[in-house]
């Protein structure tokens, strides 16, 4: 009985959860895709506070006293969402009664029960769903309510201030008009328990009902209460999760006055920068079952909960002061409620809120758990350095990242880690923190398992153990960023109709639909055709208008642009043939992109850990793709253990052949194969002469061979002359070298004894010829690694060698391979220690009639040797890794595909997007209000009051003069009651303020007198 299992044993009546379904807004992530591309891409969502909720200008004072100020202005805000009313029947003339947490709660739930397969057109046990969501208090709508009933406050400070009673009530009134007004709809508006009666009384759930406040903990609080709901049996399903769209100027000044906000205006877990969170505003709901329950229903499931562990910091010290040993309570009781041990665990997604005390107490209690490791294995991490924190639903957005992360296979990054915290490195840290993304392959035949902390105000800990479902994902992760546009015509005429009429300004979402269409109807024997490759940053008009110019200049030949066109005529040009690349080509994090993207990479990489730990216990894909190096010396290390001989080739050839099995999947057939040196055996793979499992053996075995060996083993030059100049060079110099790479016209190199070939560099340097000295374990293709060819070929011995599919050019011969199980093997084996003819190679290839050649694997090294080779003749040589790195890898495959496409091979550009569903389209439609919500609560635009009419400035002059008779006027001045009273008044004057001159008396008493007449006192 596994460790694992002995666990689950002792820990009777935890049934898993499975998740189904996941709605969720978060800073610019409208949905649960968004959301997950934006984590997976590393994506800053913190912006500075928008118009739509508060004024910095008017609160902001980086004096962390200044008395209601605050010193933040940064945060993560909800992009609009638009809402229409009438499909949740809610009045529009009720909307700002109702708060915006209500609002979007009805959106999320909406989401995630579609996600769930539980939509409103399919039929369920209603009764038995429950809703139990974690809201913090009161909602934000109380805060704008209860100022509104500040008004006798104000009319006193007005009256105080000597302000008449007119004058005061029109201030009162526009006061009160800045704040939206009580009505029918405020009471339950405001309550935070409403969010989830709202959403039960919508979606018709007769469940339990219920909100829960934990503060910061408050959504795995909520799941703690629903996987008890489900473990009672007293629900089937849970709608859970958490909501917080309280972001406002109240709950800013709340954390600054803590003070626990940001100086810098950035949030930076487990960095040892960090200085303070920064808030965030999101909803995050999920729907649950019991696993059970859902694998009997056929839901599709996400993932899968373990155990929730829960409890409380007791006595503690301040009551927001984090406490370690009420964490480790709370961790301890997740792993024995779920049946496994901390080692199991390959993702802590922490609280991680970015204060410097926070974390550090937070990584010291999930030490005391984890223990010590000679090397970190599990990765730590905080989606709060990317959306804020969420507060209600920071547990949320932290358990959906987790829940993805299982689901793709993916270990998300998290950012502005520029230096992190001794307390998460030093000593023997089980933890490591990664910037980027990894693929996400699975340790010592465990499931993947992942961990989720939350912590709130008051000493609430909760922690959440997670495990995937499926070991393997089963489709490509799409999030649609990268799109291919492909266009056919039987003239170029049409084709300029079709570009012409691609909308320029559209929003992504439309570009992606049309890519959808176009990709569908794309016929790749059409006479023309043109396809484009976009990024959401891409500027189509411009790309348009220069595709457009060259087809008008070049109608008939074919043509790319630098900014991604693609354009060719007439039938496919001659047959295709695909090149693997050798040692030399391996750069750490190398087609990274496509390891988190497309499952048969993952496999790819999966099976070549096997192979490569079956003797070292150690992990190939932790070299390829190792966690962000913080250091210099660290970065230099990681890069030294895969240039490493037994390292170098077993992982050039996982990635190689995972990227041949992702071009497959498109259609790639191709018609002869080859590699460079080592890359021969991925070609022999790829035509099927070798399995994967006989592929990934052989890979590590030859480079053990090629690096052992004792004495020196010699070195490598590589120079770049013309051939015939090496070969001179070599004569002349009586260098007991040999030519082992022939790699072009214009390019050699050569192998032999170190003393050797610092002879070749110094000759090389007297003829002023370019060279340099390859970083490599031995004089690879020479008599020096002849030893290495006997163990090799007793080897393949063992090993059976196919037929194959495709023929597969040899290096040392420049000849299709023999058909022959054991020539094939000697000539293989014997390949160690021969010269690499790659020039005569693509020859041979060319004159058998490839003209496509496909560089498969890292670099685009053999691309070039190829155009070096070919010059002047018709032919296409493409890279699949045609940035090196520097540019998004699903993007250099879409490049790669479309070239294919448009030049007439048979690519099957639909599988592009796979799985892409855009949004039905409903012309003649009569248009729906829609009102664009945001985080902030929506306030229905109304007309101001009018500006009272400015008064006249009051001198001692005008003053006497308004109690004076109009000296152009004739008539007699008659006493009246009101000119008496103004007498009276006017009189008065003499007798106020002590010690003021008359003039200053006048001055001051008769103005206020004066405005009052104006006003009809």
């Amino acid at each position: 009985m596994t460790q694992d299992k002995a666990n689950q044993a002792a820990t009777p009546g935890a049934a898993p959860l499975a998740i189904i379904g996941i709605g969720c807004l978060f800073p610019q992530a409208e949905d649960i895709n968004t959301y997950w591309a934006n984590i997976r891409e590393g994506v800053d969502a913190i912006r500075d506070i928008p118009a739509t909720h508060w004024r910095v200008a008017d609160y902001h004072n980086q004096d962390p006293k200044a008395p209601d100020m605050t010193y933040g202005h940064r945060g993560g805000f909800l992009s609009e969402v638009p809402f229409n009313p009438m499909e949740y029947n809610i009045p529009p003339a009720t909307l700002e009664a109702i708060d915006s947490s209500q609002l979007l709660g009805l959106v999320a739930t909406g989401q995630a029960l579609k996600d769930a397969g539980y939509g409103a057109d399919r039929s369920y046990d209603r009764d038995r769903v429950s809703v139990i969501l974690g809201v913090t208090g009161t909602l934000e709508l109380v805060i704008p309510l209860a100022a509104r009933l500040g008004h006798p406050h104000w009319r006193s400070a007005l009256k105080d201030a000597g302000v008449d009673d007119t004058t005061a009530e029109d201030v009162v009134q526009r006061i009160s008009d800045s704040y939206v007004s009580w009505q029918e709809n405020s009471f339950p508006g405001l309550l935070g328990n409403v969010v989830a009666g709202r959403i039960s009384k919508q979606f018709d759930l007769g469940g339990t009902n219920c909100v829960v406040d934990a503060a910061c903990a408050s959504s795995l609080s909520a799941l703690h209460l629903a996987s008890m709901e489900l473990a009672t049996g007293k629900s089937d399903m849970v709608v859970t999760g958490g909501i917080d769209t309280f972001n406002d100027i109240f709950m800013y000044m709340c954390f600054s006055k803590t003070p626990a906000l940001s100086p810098s205006g950035d949030i930076k877990p487990f960095d040892a920068s960090g200085d303070g969170t920064i808030l965030g505003e999101g909803l995050g709901i999920m729907v649950i079952k019991r696993l059970a329950d859902a694998e009997r229903d056929g839901d599709r499931i996400y993932a899968v909960i373990r155990g929730v562990g829960s409890s409380s910091d007791g006595k503690g010290e301040a009551i927001y002061t984090p406490s370690a040993s009420g964490q480790r309570k709370a961790i301890k009781d997740a792993y024995q409620r779920a049946g496994v041990s901390p080692d199991s665990i390959g993702l802590v997604e922490a609280h991680g809120t970015g204060t410097k005390v926070g974390d550090a107490v937070e990584v010291s209690a999930l030490r005391d758990i984890y223990g010590t490791a000679d090397k970190p294995w599990c990765a730590l991490g905080s989606v709060k350095s990317q959306i804020g924190h969420t507060k209600a639903a920071a547990g949320a957005a932290g358990m959906i990242k987790a829940i993805l992360a299982l689901h793709h296979k993916v270990i998300p990054p998290t950012i502005k880690v520029q230096q992190p915290l001794r307390e998460v490195t030093a000593g023997q840290s089980p933890f490591y923190l990664t910037s980027h993304k990894r693929p996400w392959l699975s340790r010592n035949g465990r499931p993947r398992r992942a961990a989720v902390s939350a912590l709130g105000f008051g000493g609430s800990n909760f922690h959440v153990v997670l495990e995937e479902y499926a070991p393997t994902a089963s489709m490509a992760d799409w999030d649609g960023t990268v799109q291919i546009l492909p266009f056919s015509a039987t003239d170029t005429a049409v084709l300029e109709q079709m570009v012409a009429g691609i909308p320029k300004a559209q929003p992504w979402k439309e570009i992606r639909a049309i890519g959808a269409e176009l990709r569908s109807s794309f016929d790749a024997n059409a006479p023309c055709r043109l396809a484009f490759v976009v990024e959401q940053k891409t500027v189509l008009a411009t790309l348009c208008s220069n595709a457009l110019t060259m087809l008008r200049k070049q109608p008939e030949s074919s043509w790319i642009t630098p900014d991604g066109a693609w354009y060719a005529t007439g039938a496919a040009p001659g047959k295709l043939g695909v090149l693997f690349p050798g040692q030399g080509a391996q750069y750490t994090g190398m087609l990274r992109d496509l390891a988190c993207c497309f499952p048969a990479m993952l496999a790819s990489l999966d099976a070549a850990d096997h192979a490569f730990g079956a003797d070292t216990g150690s992990s190939l894909s932790d070299l390829i793709y190792p966690p962000t190096p913080f250091s210099d010396a660290d970065r230099e290390a990681g890069e030294a253990d895969l240039r490493a001989t037994d390292v170098a080739q077993p992982a050039i050839g996982a990635v190689s052949l995972g990227a041949l099995r992702v071009l497959e999947s498109f259609g790639l057939a191709p018609d002869a194969a080859a590699g460079h040196s080592y890359g021969e055996l991925t070609a022999l793979c790829a035509a099927g002469r070798l399995d994967e499992t006989a592929f990934h053996a052989l890979s590590r075995l030859r480079g053990q061979l090629m690096a052992a060996g004792d004495g020196d083993r010699g070195s490598m030059l590589a120079v770049s002359a013309p051939l015939a100049d090496v070969q001179q060079l070599i004569s002349h110099e009586a260098l007991d070298l040999v030519v082992a790479n022939r790699n072009a016209p214009n390019q050699a190199v050569l192998s032999g004894s170190s003393a050797e070939i610092a002879r070749a560099a110094d000759a090389c340097a007297s003829r002023d010829l370019s060279c340099k000295q390859l970083t490599v374990a031995a004089a690879f293709h020479s008599p020096l690694v002849a030893d290495a060819a006997v163990p090799l070929l007793a080897a393949l011995s063992n090993i059976a060698i196919a037929g194959g599919s495709l023929p597969v050019y040899a290096n040392s011969s420049a000849a299709e391979y023999p058909a022959d199980a054991g020539e094939a093997a000697a000539l293989l084996a014997g390949q160690l220690a021969r010269p690499v003819e790659f020039v005569a190679e693509i020859e041979a290839m060319y004159a058998a009639g490839i003209r496509t050649f496909v560089e498969i694997g890292p670099g685009s090294r053999l691309s070039g040797l190829v155009s070096a080779i070919l010059a002047g003749r018709p032919y296409t040589a493409v890279a699949l890794d045609a940035s090196g790195g520097r540019r998004s890898g699903v993007a250099d495959l879409a490049r790669c595909l479309a070239q294919l496409a448009v030049l007439g091979h048979d690519i099957c550009l639909a599988g592009w997007d796979e799985g892409y569903c855009p949004a039905p389209q409903n012309p003649g439609k009569k248009p729906v209000l829609t009102i664009n919500l945001s985080g902030a609560n929506y306030v229905k635009p109304k007309a101001k009051r009018p500006a009272t009419p400015p008064r006249p400035a009051i001198t001692a002059a005008n003053a006497a003069q308004a109690f004076t008779p109009a000296t152009t006027s004739t008539a007699t001045y008659v006493a009246t009651p009101a000119t008496a009273s103004r007498d009276v008044l006017a009189e008065s004057l003499k007798v106020t303020r002590e010690g003021l001159s008359a003039l200053t008396r006048i001055q001051d008493e008769t103005a206020q007198l004066h405005r009052r007449f104006l006003e009809g006192q």
